[in-house]
């Protein structure tokens, strides 16, 4: 009918995606052929294919425009006292994320509670530990987020394996801990949600799978969820921030503040990029 329109595949195999080669093979057994059945039977197995392509056929099939709703970014904080310098530039309070678990545990708070003080009025920070803390020094974390007051949510601070004590802290501690690691697709949110996990949900739209199962689930679910990026073009952002308009059920920021990642002029960027993230 002479329209076109885009979709991105944009894998991450470590965090729980197919692999790019697996995404080609798939999109080259299609033979230049494609209809509306093929992509709804895409595999749980391929979630970056089966967003991708059920993102390109939404924009193409599209009458009305995309809901809109104003959204707002969290800010990226390097890590270690780096994020001291970075933080006093802000004047007005937003929300900022800070990795933690990357140096000695002692340091690391050390540099958080000086970090609460030079933050502007109202802002909010997330702690983000990548699933690699301790249980004594998560524990730690924890009572020091309370004490803070500001600390909007402890990501994902256990491996994917400590389910049980997460949901369990989840219940104990007054600052919200998000499951990221845990829910890298679909089938582990819903697999968190019936195991009781009634907390905040952190996913990356264009690697949990299929928009049209989101939609569904959430539809019959109340669940709280903080849209990410993982480093899509403006082809898959514009699908995934289009999502994150219509499911989100709070004003939480969206992680897709990542745009001076991709403005660095050191040669290793790429790998500065992953360290920081």
């Amino acid at each position: 009918a002479g329209k076109v329109d885009w979709g991105e595949i944009a894998p991450i195999p470590w965090f729980g995606s197919e692999t790019l080669p697996q995404a080609l093979a798939f999109c080259q057994s299609l033979a230049g052929k494609l209809t509306q059945e093929t992509i709804v039977t895409i595999p749980a197995t391929l979630p970056a294919c089966q967003f991708g392509f059920e993102s390109a056929w939404e924009a193409l099939s599209r009458i009305e425009s995309p809901i809109s709703k104003k959204l707002t970014c969290s800010y990226l904080l390097p890590a270690g006292e780096a994020a001291l310098a970075v933080g006093k530039n802000y004047q007005d309070g937003r929300t900022f994320k800070w990795k933690i678990g990357v140096a000695q545990p002692e340091a690391e708070m050390a540099i958080f509670e000086e970090l609460v003080r030079v933050l502007p009025a109202g802002s909010k920070i997330r702690l983000d530990a990548n699933g690699g803390l301790t249980l004594a020094t998560a524990i730690a974390w924890l009572e020091l987020s309370d004490r803070a007051g500001i600390v909007e949510f402890v990501e994902q601070p256990l491996p994917t394996t400590a389910f049980t004590q997460m949901l369990a802290w989840s219940r104990t501690f007054r600052t919200p801990i998000a499951l990221d690691e845990s829910v890298a697709t679909l089938q582990q949110l819903v697999e968190c949600y019936q195991q009781g996990w009634r907390g905040i949900f952190v996913i990356k739209p264009a690697i949990i799978g299929s928009p049209r199962r989101l939609r569904q689930f959430c539809a019959n679910y109340p669940v709280d969820l903080v849209f990410s990026s993982v480093f899509e073009t403006n082809i898959g952002r514009t699908a995934a921030l289009g999502l994150a308009a219509e499911l989100s059920r709070s004003d939480r920021a969206v992680g897709f503040g990542v745009d001076a990642w991709f403005e660095k002029e050191d040669e290793n960027w790429l790998e500065l990029l992953w360290q920081e993230s």
